[in-house]
């Protein structure tokens, strides 16, 4: 039943996939009495570099009632199961980071203890081999998960990578099934309550007016909203994160794809390479201060695996966030609200996180500033979490062979990082702060993959009575096995979800 304090009208500012991600989850939400508004315009190009996701992507999609294998059929996209990291740690080096986990805890002290104790000893497997979704990544393999708990099979998770255009798409023929009205044009002006200083209309250029009570900013780096109009200021992080630009082109695919993200590190910053069914989105995430536009364009169409079906596009940022995500009126949603470069694909996780913040807030007229202040309690916690999280990446570094690995491995980082680096470089503790985002098993690939190997284990571990170093072999040979008995990844896709 409604009442007399509900919001009557949302207006979403800008399409692409945040504004369409957000245009569908609340037509799904919200049934009567509330009219969603969309304004884009298509001569305002989007950003559109998330083409990879992390597993949560699954629980957006399945609560809109998206069936998989028509959104992967829809979106040319194909499986992930985790982000291979190249010559991060050190040149000619790789490491896998996972999608599920290493095994399964069989002990009170973690698997991974036992492993780094075999480790010091000089007999363990690779850390890679021992989590299911390298185990079939690596084979080319792909099928979901078990759902038998008992079977090694069921411990790793998945996500996707898809094209963002033909996702966007797909989510505005969604909302527009569901009584979305979009509006064609490019905002003008906007108009700020003189009482409440909320938004209380915007202009377009063509001097049509669109009002409402809540106000959302999907305008991307611009933030038309919530910074245009109520200034609402940003925080720099580029002391932490040095890489200010990105060259984006898709190239021919050369064989099968891949069913895992490839991040390769470059002297100046790292190229992205997701595995379409179409095509390969390629892009290289640089540092101005240590390479020019025109070499990391070079660069990046020098290691292509197949023709470029475009000229690269360039696109410059400033990693950082809001001071507020939601302020007044107006919520800020994508990249209106910051940028985290795309190292661990959680753009579009961002956005989704920031739909359910606001439908598990949901304001009415009145914006009580509780809900508010709530609503950016959670959002900035969350944001930084990943932002340790991503700098993690940078600061393990042994490469001194160019200016900005150089400075990573220099640069001081939040207390939040080093008290995580080094409660594992002393006794291998994945300790946690805050619900990470990312669990114990993304920061153990990291902190191994990249050298980070501690000096001791946990002071249980010898109380245990066992090195269980049989274990871990078997549990090697047992991830093998399973991975051998799925179909390849392109088989999957023929047979189930081929576009």
């Amino acid at each position: 039943m409604q009442d007399g304090n509900s919001i009557r009208s949302v207006v979403i500012v800008g399409g692409g996939t945040a504004g369409w991600m957000t245009a569908a989850a609340l037509a799904n939400a919200i049934r009567t009495g509330c009219r969603i508004t969309l304004i884009e315009s298509e001569e305002i190009g989007t950003v559109g570099v998330g083409e990879a996701t992390i597993p949560p992507i699954r629980t957006f999609n399945e609560t809109l009632g998206i069936a998989e294998n028509d959104f992967v059929k829809a979106t040319q996209g194909s499986f992930k199961l985790g982000i291979q990291f190249v010559d991060w740690g050190r040149q000619d080096h790789a490491y896998f980071h996972p999608f599920g986990t290493y095994g399964r805890n069989f002990d009170l002290v973690p698997l991974h203890q036992y492993w780094i104790a075999a480790q010091q000893r000089g007999a363990a497997p690779d850390l890679d081999d021992l989590c299911m979704a390298w185990a079939a990544a690596k084979r080319g393999k792909f099928a979901p998960p078990l759902a038998d708990q008992r079977h090694v099979a069921s411990t790793f998770d998945y996500a996707y990578h898809f094209d963002a255009g033909l996702y966007a798409r797909f989510l505005r023929n969604y909302a527009e099934a569901r009584g979305v009205v979009r509006i064609e044009g490019k905002i003008g002006d906007v108009a700020l309550d003189g009482e409440t200083g909320h938004v209380a209309h915007v202009t377009l250029e063509d001097g049509r007016q669109v009002d409402g009570d809540l106000f959302v900013d999907c305008s991307g780096f611009r933030g038309l909203l919530i910074e245009g109009a109520l200034h609402t200021g940003y925080q720099d992080w580029t002391h932490w994160l040095p890489c200010d630009r990105a060259v984006a082109v898709p190239c021919a695919k050369a064989g099968d794809p891949t069913p895992y993200t490839r991040s390769t590190a470059r002297a100046a910053g790292w190229q992205w390479r997701i595995p379409l069914q179409h095509r390969t989105g390629n892009g290289y995430v640089y540092c101005s201060q240590f390479l020019s536009d025109d070499a990391a364009a070079e660069t990046l169409l020098a290691n292509l695996d197949g023709a470029a079906l475009a000229d690269p596009k360039p696109l410059r940022f400033v990693t950082g966030r809001r001071n507020l995500f939601w302020n007044r009126n107006v919520v800020a949603i994508g990249l209106s609200g910051g940028f985290m470069e795309p190292l661990e694909s959680t753009s579009i996780h961002l956005i989704q996180a920031g739909i359910s913040k606001l439908l598990a807030l949901f304001p009415d007229r009145n914006f009580d500033p509780m809900v508010t202040e709530e609503y950016n309690r959670i959002a900035i916690n969350e944001f930084e979490r990943i932002r340790d999280f991503i700098i993690l990446h940078y600061k393990l570094t042994e490469r001194t062979d160019t200016e900005l690995w150089r400075y990573c491995a220099a640069m001081s980082v939040p207390d939040t990082v080093t008290w995580k680096i080094e409660h594992f470089r002393h006794y291998g503790r994945l300790v946690q702060r805050d619900a990470d985002l990312f669990g114990p098993p993304s920061w153990l690939a990291v902190h191994i993959g990249q050298g980070n190997l501690p000096q001791g284990t946990d002071p249980l571990l010898p109380l245990r009575g066992a090195d269980h170093a049989d274990y871990l072999r078997k549990l090697e040979g047992a991830l093998a096995r399973a991975a051998e008995s799925m179909p390849s990844h392109a088989d999957y896709i023929a047979r189930h979800c081929a576009a």
